[in-house]
């Protein structure tokens, strides 16, 4: 019988704030066609993820996964940055 398990929700998005300990807030955007007139609509929700090594800056785009509560808003673990934003201090 072959289960599902670990079957867990992953997004990707874009770090707007790494000011705290250990946790990053993400900006998750997406796409959607209009039911009635066809256009589409650009919408975006903030998660709260964990971040234990502070890798992540502002401006790189990251995967996070879903992952038990750790804290009242913190849901999601980093996984992964996907692409580093280029910093003005001359480091990329």
């Amino acid at each position: 019988m072959s289960e599902t398990r670990n079957t867990r929700r992953s997004l990707q998005g874009t770090v707007v704030s790494d000011g705290m300990e250990q946790t990053i807030t993400v900006r998750v955007e997406r796409r959607y066609k209009h039911p009635l007139y066809g256009k589409y609509i650009r919408s975006h929700k903030k998660y709260m993820a964990h971040d234990a090594d502070n890798s992540a800056l502002v401006g790189d785009v990251v995967d996070i996964v879903a992952c038990r509560p750790m804290s009242k808003l913190k849901r999601w673990r980093l996984t992964g940055v996907v692409t580093k934003a280029f910093q003005e201090g001359g480091q990329a």
